[in-house]
């Protein structure tokens, strides 16, 4: 049996977890941020920061004592290297170096992009990553950062087939929001919102689809691109709008409905153009992205026979620290942990091998 101690500080959200023998969740705990970030209308890296810094304590002990274990009991540490934002990605390093050497207990930095994939598998009694026929493997991670498809095969290789070459879905939805003065997070207020509006009243762009009429780049044909919906967005707004520069509800509802359509038709049509091309046995959803009700509902509907469907559940799809945790523990059973000489990343770097493969 080994326990891992999971950190997160990638964003705006302090989490500590301890997960046993890499899927047992014994504890997740999460302060969040949102209400100090609300006022400026997104997060300020350097007030996340200060934020973890203030939070960490408590949420690591409160993730001890839910998981009725002691810091000694605890046999590695993992937390999140990156990608993130710097400034809050420093404070969960240096604060899990900290109890590394302290502690004398082995940690691992790891990447926070390959955590939400293995977020889907997280609490699972099959060990579905273990079956050999559930590879190839496509996992779509979508959130205010990326939106990536990655094929991953039973060795652990993996191919980064596409991403964004601009805004990601969940960055598109986020500043959807603020231009329709919706608030924050955006995610969240658009599906409300968006709740009994027609989807098809307006018809918004789908970019890097050829919907458009003009031929689609090989090299973009699994790329994502959501800045021209929010340029269309934009202006659709200064038409519509009364004078008092807002659209009148019914309007505003139909408005997001459609608004939310396009990026959920994007993302559905292109994952699953994808898996139909690879043969993809296993369809993985995941990233904050994958909590929208729209999205797993179409997945759900147009997932073709003989290829399984894992969404995250909803509590893994946003950051958290048993992510983090669970994939910690296969550097563990392979005894691969980090220096303490290493830095923070803010980019996805090429991602080549999936660490709890092969």
């Amino acid at each position: 049996m080994a326990l891992i101690l999971g950190i997160e500080t990638s964003c705006d959200e302090t989490a500590a977890a301890v997960v046993k023998d890499g899927y047992e969740v014994l504890s997740s705990s999460v302060a969040s941020q949102i209400a100090k970030h609300a006022a400026h209308g997104g997060v300020v890296p350097e007030l996340a920061a200060r934020e973890h810094l203030t939070a960490l304590t408590p949420v690591l002990d409160g993730a001890l004592r839910e998981a009725g274990v002691t810091l000694a009991e605890i046999d590695a540490i993992a937390v999140t290297q990156g990608p993130g934002l710097i400034p809050a990605l420093l404070v969960g390093l240096s604060f899990a170096k900290g109890l590394a050497m302290g502690n004398r207990i082995p940690y691992v930095g790891v990447n926070h992009f390959i955590g939400h994939i293995y977020g889907a598998f997280l609490d699972e009694a099959n060990r579905a990553l273990e079956d050999g026929a559930s590879y190839p493997l496509l996992a779509l991670v979508v959130s205010g950062g990326h939106t990536s498809l990655v094929l991953i095969g039973r060795d652990g290789k993996a191919t980064a087939l596409g991403g964004t070459i601009d805004d990601a879905a969940g960055e598109a939805l986020d500043k959807g929001a603020k231009l329709l003065n919706l608030g924050y997070p955006g995610g969240p207020v658009m599906q409300r919102t968006a709740e009994g509006g027609d989807p098809h009243r307006f018809e918004f762009p789908r970019p890097l689809t050829g919907a458009a009429g003009k031929p689609l780049a090989p090299e973009n044909r699994y790329n994502f691109s959501f800045s021209g919906i929010k340029t269309a967005l934009l202006y659709h707004v200064k038409h519509h709008a009364d004078e008092s520069g807002r659209l009148p509800e019914a309007l505003l509802r139909d408005t997001v409905a459609s608004y939310q359509e396009a990026v959920v038709d994007v993302l559905t049509r292109k994952t699953l153009a994808a898996a139909k091309e690879t043969g993809a046995k296993t369809i993985v959803v995941a990233g904050g992205v994958a909590c929208n009700s729209v999205l797993r509902e179409r997945f759900e509907r147009l997932t073709p026979p003989g290829v399984r469907l894992r969404l995250a559940a909803r509590k893994y799809c946003t950051d958290n620290a048993a992510m983090i945790g669970g994939l910690g523990y296969h550097y563990w059973k392979k005894r691969e942990f980090s220096a303490f000489d290493i830095d923070s990343f803010a980019r996805l770097p090429q991602i080549t091998q999936i660490p709890f493969l092969g």
